[in-house]
This record gives C-alpha cells, structure tokens and sequence, in this order.
C-alpha cells in the first residue's frame, strides 16, 4: 500500500494552523458562558442538535483548506495546549475564574421553587423535576435547596434524612443496643 505525499504536507501556514483553533476555541467559550449553564447542564435533544452542529459547523474554520494528517495533529495540539494554559491560567487566578464563569443559581429554596431562576436559565419545570427525581427526592417538596452551579452541575441538598440514611441510622442505633446488651451479658 503506497502512501500519498499530501497526506502529510500542509497546504496552510503552521501559524494559521495554530491560530485558527485558538480564535475558535475563545469564540466557543465566550458564546457558551453568554448562552448560558443550560447548554453545559443538561442536553435536551435540542440542544444536542445544537452542539452535533456547532462542532461540524467550526470543523472548517479550525482545518481551512488543510486535510493533511499533520495540520489535523497541529490543529489538535493547537486546542489541547490553549484548554491546558487557560484551565491552568484560570486554577492560578480564582477570582478572574469566577468572573468568567458566573455565579450559581438556586432554583429551590426550602421546598419551593424559585421560577424566575428558571426562566433565567431557561429549565422548565419539567427539566428541574427530572434532575431532581434522578437525585432520588420524589418532589421539590422533599429539596431543602437545588443549586445550579456555574458549570453547569446540579447540586441538591434534601429537607430531611434520605430513606438511606435513615435506614442506615436504624441499623446503626440497633447495632449500638446489642453492643450494650452483649456487654452486660455475664463472661
């Protein structure tokens, strides 16, 4: 099997092939913290669409008119060292991280959801009642508090002990009076 010579001679400047993944990368970052945690949180299959899309949508302007193997690897090696310099950049300088990334957001307080928080961050009821039962509570009733947090994690925190947990408390309180009983026991 012979090997084509194009495969790996690049038909784009090694600079251009640099820059055009960092230029997309800052547009993709910016876009997705001004359109919001939504887009990180969960994907309803719209925007999954969305996301399928926009990648295809951003392939031309990271490869240009470059197929070649070694412009692909330049083009990876382009965004993997830009994420790794601005993660690294952004765990050195926590304030300027949490600038950029936002604040969080509490969607149920005491029980009772808080709709404008949704309406902010676009979740229906719905979608919040999903992320809720998959955290085990039955209701927004049975959440003390559900936070959205800046990238894009729900975090929810029960009003009272879990059925788990209670479990686990009876079995360890029952475990403690048998303890006690064996050690009243004559030897």
């Amino acid at each position: 099997m012979a090997f084509s010579n194009d495969m790996f001679t690049l038909t784009v400047p090694i600079l251009e092939k640099i820059a055009r993944p960092i230029i997309v990368y800052v547009f993709l970052v910016l876009l997705l913290r001004i359109f919001g945690k939504r887009e990180l949180a969960q994907l309803n299959p719209f925007d999954l669409v969305v996301l399928l899309s926009l990648s295809n949508t951003v392939q031309n302007a990271i490869i240009g008119n470059d197929n070649s193997v070694t412009g692909g690897l330049i083009g990876a090696f382009s965004l993997l060292a830009t994420n790794y310099l601005v993660v690294r950049f952004l765990f050195k300088h926590r304030r300027i991280d949490q600038i950029l990334e936002g604040s969080p957001t509490v969607l149920i307080e005491n029980g009772k959801i808080r709709r404008q928080a949704l309406a902010k961050e676009l979740l229906t009821e719905s979608e919040l009642l999903t992320v809720c039962h998959r955290q085990g509570f039955a209701n927004a009733e049975e959440v003390h508090t559900a936070v959205l947090e800046p990238g894009g994690v729900f975090f929810l925190k029960g009003k009272s002990p879990s059925a788990d947990d209670s479990f686990r408390k009876e079995v360890l309180d029952r475990l403690e009076k048998l303890n006690r009983r064996l050690d009243h026991l004559p030897k």
